[in-house]
């Protein structure tokens, strides 16, 4: 029997409460009772032109992923995760708009930023979608993306997997899920966690940080 509006608030406000101290299996459970609202929400906001290349459900899981991510960095006192969620996936739409449809009017040798998507850059998700590939082959494309091949094979294999399998191939959380035994909102969290360390060992790459912040041409 599906849950009356009233239980599934209840339900809200106890993980909401839950979120506030900080317990990111309450966020997964929350963004999973909210996906109704959630995806349409995400879908009242998608252009045609931006409908024609991904659906709703990609940006939510996007979203899923990205905000499991910073979970840690956020303050949720006083805040309505909900709201940001929606500010997160506003935040993703247009990731996603600057990904498909700003690639030609980017600046000759603009770098991509790898520490989130809330700025003027796409972040380590569209890096890797547009970067992952073997180190060999990586090191023929440029020095930036052998960096991030390097720091991919210091990964536990089964986030490895799991990041290849997402933005490598493009599938949901969910077809990951399947194929490497997991539940979703256990690999939604292994990506989250997964790319969380890729930030920080590339962060600690000096000569990773040297090529962004000059702006160095791929070898």
């Amino acid at each position: 029997m599906t849950d009356s509006p009233e239980n599934e608030d209840a339900v809200a406000e106890k993980l909401v409460e839950r979120i506030r101290q900080h317990d990111q299996g309450a966020l997964v459970e929350f963004i999973d009772l909210r996906q109704p609202q959630l995806l349409a929400f995400i879908g009242k906001r998608l252009s045609d032109q931006l409908r024609s290349k991904i659906e709703a459900s990609d940006i939510f899981q996007e979203l899923s992923v990205s905000c499991l991510g910073s979970f840690e960095d956020v303050d949720f006192q006083g805040r309505d995760p909900f709201r940001w969620l929606c500010q997160q996936a506003e935040r993703r739409i247009i990731d996603a708009h600057r990904h498909h449809f700003g690639a030609q009017k980017r600046a000759a040798g603009r770098e991509v930023g790898i520490h989130g998507s809330g700025g003027d850059d796409a972040g380590i998700e569209n890096y890797l979608a547009a970067s992952m590939t073997s180190p060999s082959a990586a090191f023929s494309r440029g020095q930036k993306e052998f960096y991030l091949a390097e720091a991919m094979e210091q990964l536990p294999d089964d986030a490895r997997d799991a990041l290849r399998l997402r933005y490598l191939n493009g599938l949901p959380s969910k077809e990951i899920a399947e194929k490497i035994g997991k539940s979703d909102a256990a690999t939604r969290v292994l990506l989250s966690r997964a790319l969380k360390r890729l930030q920080e060992m590339l962060a600690e790459n000096v000569a990773f940080q040297t090529m962004l912040a000059q702006g160095k041409p791929e070898l």
